[in-house]
Order: structure tokens, then sequence, then C-alpha cells
């Protein structure tokens, strides 16, 4: 969430920096807002010190003249007046708040200026493609023949985009979930946190999932005896597992010695995925269902532009280890999650779709969670508290990782070489499918 006192001070420029997001501030409706929250405050608290003062003198009246009933009346009036100004000024500073939860984060100022992913900017190219003297297939077709894919029975399951794995693809998708939770927790230092994978709708808001992205989200609802659905059961399954983890902070105040806290977490993610259609949706592209290793810190302000830079390569050094060639990408304005200022995507390479693909999104949030969710540090020098800042990553979506190597290691005789990083232990020796 922005921080309402900077945007009431400067509009026009606020103003300014949404449009580079495709989104407008009306201003104008929040200054009348303002207006009207301000001559409320100053009503209200006049009323409360009247009332104050009046109490006051009935009692005095009371110790005097031991009667005070006339006071009696004019006391209930007053609270009257109290309670339905207080309400009225609820109201307002709710509409407000209301308003404030859907502004996006605005871009940091060295994000390039764009409307869709056309105008994403290539930082660099890693790695070298591999040159095949064969047909190549794609992760499916490679799946199918290695019959490690049963689409018959995950569509009988649970219906389209959901995947069941086995044999060989299901040990490998495990073994990395496992490689990737161990690079970030013994290379580069962050927490394994085991997290639910069901939260409350306070934790979506407090990291901008909610309310704007509800049609996205996967609502949780509880059965009564008589089969009844619960409608208001403000429970959902997690999109990623930066929900929990940005939460554990949730209302604390941690020492500034204490920063950075860094946590990464592997766990099932949902998304209501509408498109699932197209050749590359298909596969292990695009699932309702899938898992993800998470990786996030909380930071000094100073500290969050550099932070985002290491996180990131936190996350590309998985695909280095892999070997596995990607890019990296800045992302423009318009292409910005919605909490985010500042975005790097990388996309590894699937020759088998002939395509780069995603499989990782690191982001420099800034204050804006920490403000939803009131996560502040003590700043030992001037004993004051303030927001920190937050930055998540991908470490990385496993099963486009799998697809990637898939395609990337597959070999003429319909084996699949195994990264050598991953053959001993996660494979238990394995250098090949079969």
């Amino acid at each position: 969430m922005l921080n309402f006192n900077e945007i009431k001070n400067n509009y026009s420029f606020y103003q300014e920096q949404l449009k580079k997001r495709n989104f407008t501030l009306n201003a104008d409706k929040l200054r009348k807002l303002e207006k009207k929250r301000k001559v409320l405050q100053i009503n209200s608290e006049t009323k409360i010190s009247e009332h104050k003062r009046l109490s006051q003198h009935m009692i005095y009246r009371k110790k005097i003249y031991h009667n005070c009933d006339d006071f009696k009346n004019q006391l209930i009036y007053s609270r009257t007046c109290i309670n339905f100004l207080k309400k009225k000024l609820e109201k307002i500073q709710n509409k407000i708040y209301k308003m404030l939860l859907v502004i996006p984060n605005i871009p940091h100022s060295n994000v390039p200026i764009g409307i869709n992913g056309k105008n994403n900017q290539v930082v660099y190219y890693w790695g070298e493609k591999n040159k095949y003297n064969f047909s190549i297939m794609n992760h499916i077709e490679i799946g199918n023949k290695l019959q490690g894919f049963d689409w018959n029975a995950s569509s009988k399951i649970s219906g389209s985009g959901h995947v069941v794995m086995k044999g060989f693809i299901a040990q490998l998708h495990r073994a990395l979930g496992q490689f990737m939770l161990d690079v970030q927790t013994k290379m580069h230092g962050y927490q394994e946190v085991y997290v639910p994978t069901i939260v409350r709708d306070t934790c979506m808001f407090g990291t901008g999932q909610l309310p704007k992205f509800k049609t996205d989200l996967f609502h949780a609802y509880t059965i009564h005896n008589n089969y009844k659905i619960n409608k208001y059961n403000n429970l959902f399954l997690i999109p990623t597992s930066e929900v929990p983890l940005i939460n554990l902070i949730k209302n604390k105040i941690i020492s500034s010695k204490k920063l950075p806290l860094k946590f990464t977490a592997l766990s099932n993610c949902f998304r209501a995925e509408t498109n699932t259609y197209g050749k590359n949706v298909k596969g292990l592209i695009r699932n309702r269902q899938f898992d993800k290793v998470e990786i996030i810190q909380i930071v000094h302000p100073e500290k969050s532009e550099h932070t985002l830079e290491i996180l990131t390569q936190h996350a590309e050094k998985i695909l280095q280890l892999l070997q596995l060639p990607y890019r990296k990408i800045l992302l423009c304005t318009g292409e910005l999650g919605f909490s985010s200022q500042k975005t790097y995507d990388l996309e590894v390479w699937l020759p088998g779709l002939n395509t780069y693909l995603e499989v990782s999104s690191c982001s420099m949030v800034g204050e804006f969670q920490a403000r939803r969710i009131n996560a502040r540090y003590r700043d030992n020098n001037n004993k004051k508290n303030f927001f920190v800042h937050t930055l998540n990553g991908s470490g990385l979506a496993v099963g486009r990782t799998l697809a990637a190597i898939l395609e990337n290691f597959q070999c003429s005789d319909g084996n699949i070489a195994i990264p050598k990083v991953l053959q001993y232990p996660y494979m238990n020796g394995m250098k090949f499918s079969v």
C-alpha cells in the first residue's frame, strides 16, 4: 500500500507515475474524501473536547449541589453526537482505505516505460543452446514416451490444468525441488520454512493478491453436515508461498541488527488459470497446481535495490548449476506485478517448443507490503520504527524447470541425460532416464 500522506501532498506526481503502469489515479475523488475526513475529524475532536469539559463540570456541580440531572441529558446528547460523527468518520476512512488497496506500487526510476512485453528489456543471455543432429521433441512428447505423464488420470481426478507424474519423471520432479532448497539454504543462507497452503484473506490482502486478483485465486469453502457450503469462510489456497512467508513478520517490530531476514519454502501453489489452451500453455507450462521454491528477503530500505540484484543471482544460480540456457529480462512498467517496483524475469530456453519460458520472477517491493501488514524495524540509532522493505523471487518453478531439463537434455536414443548436480545424491547416481 502506498503512503497516503505522500499521495495527498503530491497528487500530480503519483498520477504521473501510476500512468506509466496503465493505472488512472482518481485524485479528485481522493481529494473530496480527504476534505470530508478532515472536517469530520475536526468536528469529532471538538465534540470530544466539549464532552470532557462538560463531564468535569458535572462532577464539580455534583460535589457542591449534589444534583446534576440537567447535565446528564446534555452528556447523553453529546455522546450521541460523538458516536454519530465517529461512524461517519469511519465510513469515510474505509472508503479511502478501499481506494488505496487497489492502487498498485509505483515503478522504480530505472524501470523502462512500456505497455506490454514488447517493451521489456533483455539484460543478457547465459549459456549456449544445444545443437541437435536428430529430430527433437517437446517435454510433453518426451514425458509420454517415457510413460511419465498420465493425462487421462489427471483429467478424471481434477480436470484440465493438472498433471499426474509417474516413475522417472516424478522422481526427477522431486529431486529438483530438494536440489533448489539445498542451494538456497546451504549456499545462500536462507532459512527453510514449511508453510500452510491455506491462508486467511487478511494474508492475501497483506501481500497484494487481494482484492485485485480475487478471480485468479482458489477460495476454500467448508461444507457443513447438511452439505451446505459455508460461503463466509475467508480462506484461500496460496498462489505462491510468498504469501505465508511475508506474513511471518505481520505486526512485528524487528531489530535492525537482525536484518536481513531470508526465508525459503518449497510448496504447492494454486492458481485458477483460465487460459489453458495453445502450445505454450500445455503440459507443465501453465497448471492450476504446481510446485515452486520461493525466496524472500526482509531488508533495511537502504539495502533494497542492491538486494534485488543479489536475490536474482540466487535464482540464476539454479539455472547455471543445471546448465540450462536462459535470459534475464527487466520488465517494463506495464508488465510489473501489482506490488512490484522493479522486476527481473528469468526465462529458460525450451528447444522443443522453440521459445523462452519464465521460470523465475524476482521483485523489489519496497515498503508496499510492509505497510499493508504493519511490519517495521527498530532503528537503534534514533530509537524509531520504520517500515521494512520486502523482496521476493522464484528459486525456481519446479515444473517448468523439469520441462526445460527434459527438452534440453534429450538424447538421440530417447534417453534423458540427468544434469551432473542432480545425479548424486538426488537421483541416486542415475546418469540417464533408463
